[in-house]
């Protein structure tokens, strides 16, 4: 009997392969060399499992090793085609940067910039300048600073002014956000006491003043995003909580989460808080995201009176929640489109996906489908609806149009899209897969269009 261990070829003669020599050019002999001993190895892993015969021909041993490099080598974050209406997608990155701000982001990483640098004197300069201005002008706060994301802006803010004692949170606003995380659990990692008063459903001014007591650091507001409760509910407005805070000289802190610097209602996009309001009621810090409905980067941004935000800036921590040199550029880039409401609405790919008229989306969904026609794609345009995502506006459907592609098999053509390059999400819904081009940019249609066919058509 044979033994099968010594028909494999010696890594040397499958190195002298064709397939092994034109993948020089994109890979290094050592990584090449280490591929070809890595599927050596696991042959001989197959062999001693006894399993199915395995090819160990050079020329096989040879691809093997080349395809699963190539595979390897392939960029693990990569662009993707959102063609699911969602425009806040958590999964896809959240807010797509505007032109400018994309472009500031590169500036920035490509080169040197005055990040801590007064060019105007020449001294040492600080990092948040560059943001505040922006920041003061779209809340009319006294005051800003800006850390990664608003997780880390609660945690740092509670830290800096309540660390070790209580911070008083109403019961029906103790909420779970993405991944898990909840805010009693990043209260208790920034050192504050949470003292939740009221029930799931009603809350009143009588709660929050009964607890109020001599260890009590702030009031505290937290939107609840991501639901909310209907039917029998009562929850003390912002003004009422400030004041209550100047009655007991407590700071209110008001986390409003999803950033809304222009008003979307008049978009049919009710419900979510202004950060102008908060300030404007008299909270004493108001916190928001900047990758949500402002549409920059991921930022926790925190304005408010001068003197929070100075102990805020001094708290150690901030080194470790401070913003890098590329996400800056960013936010002041999107912060700087807000000086002309009309721009930013035009500029900032949230703000125009958001407030797009059905009538233009349906106009560009029937060319659309036509062109899919044209390709022999079995597509019609339906009306269906969307939700702006990212725990923004949880219950407010938008309405839209979407392009039906029915083929065989929905799901193998969502899957294949997934796998294309560039990568297409879409829906799958009712059998058939949905694309709406409410979250796709006009300059990626081609592509889409390209993307499906190639995916049709493989399935054939």
């Amino acid at each position: 009997m044979s033994n099968p261990f010594r028909d494999l070829p010696a890594v040397a003669r499958v190195l002298e392969t064709a397939a092994a020599a034109a993948a020089r050019g994109r890979h290094s002999a050592a990584a090449l060399t280490a591929a070809v001993r890595k599927r050596l190895d696991a042959i001989r892993a197959a062999l001693a499992a006894g399993g199915e015969a395995v090819d160990v021909s050079t020329e096989s041993v040879a691809a093997a090793a080349v395809s699963q490099l190539d595979l390897e080598s392939v960029p693990r974050l990569r662009p993707v085609i959102n063609a699911t209406g969602v425009v806040l997608h958590t999964n896809l990155g959240r807010a797509p940067l505007a032109e400018e701000a994309a472009r500031a982001a590169f500036d920035a990483g490509h080169g040197y910039l005055n990040l801590e640098l007064d060019l105007a004197t020449g001294k040492r300069g600080a990092r948040q300048d560059a943001v505040r201005a922006g920041v003061r002008a779209i809340t009319g706060a006294e005051a800003a600073t800006a850390v990664n994301n608003c997780a880390a802006a609660t945690v740092i803010v509670l830290r800096a002014l309540a660390a070790g004692r209580d911070v008083i949170v109403s019961r029906g606003q103790l909420i779970e956000i993405g991944g898990g995380f909840r805010i009693p659990d990043i209260m208790a990692v920034s050192g504050a006491t949470l003292r939740e008063v009221g029930t799931t459903n009603i809350t009143r001014v009588a709660d929050y003043e009964r607890a109020v007591g001599p260890n009590t650091a702030a009031l505290m507001r937290v939107h609840t995003s991501n639901y909310r409760v209907r039917g029998f509910t009562k929850a003390v407005g912002l003004d009422d909580l400030v004041a209550l805070g100047r009655k007991h000289g407590l700071p209110v802190i008001d986390d409003t989460g999803s950033g809304q610097a222009i008003d979307l209602a008049p978009f049919g996009l009710p419900g979510e808080p202004l950060v102008s309001a908060g300030i404007a009621a008299g909270a004493d810090l108001v916190l928001f995201s900047g990758d949500k409905l402002l549409g920059g980067p991921q930022a926790g941004i925190i304005a408010g009176r001068a003197d929070l935000i100075q102990r805020v800036e001094a708290d150690p921590l901030m080194r470790a929640f401070r913003l890098d040199k590329m996400t800056l550029a960013a936010l002041e880039a999107t912060l700087r489109l807000y000086r002309d409401p009309d721009r930013a609405r035009r500029d900032i790919p949230v703000l125009r996906m958001l407030t797009t008229p059905l009538s233009e989306l349906r106009v560009r969904a029937e060319a659309f489908a036509a062109a899919l026609r044209a390709d022999g794609v079995n597509a019609e345009v339906n009306e269906d609806v969307a939700y702006v995502g990212g725990g923004s506006l949880p219950d407010v459907a938008v309405p839209t149009v979407v392009v039906a592609v029915s083929t065989a098999s929905e799901a193998e053509l969502a899957a294949r899209l997934r796998a294309g390059s560039p990568a297409v999400v879409g829906r799958v819904q009712g059998g058939r897969f949905l694309i709406d081009l409410r979250t796709v940019f006009e300059r990626q249609e081609g592509e889409l269009r390209s993307a499906v066919r190639a995916a049709l058509t493989a399935a054939e």
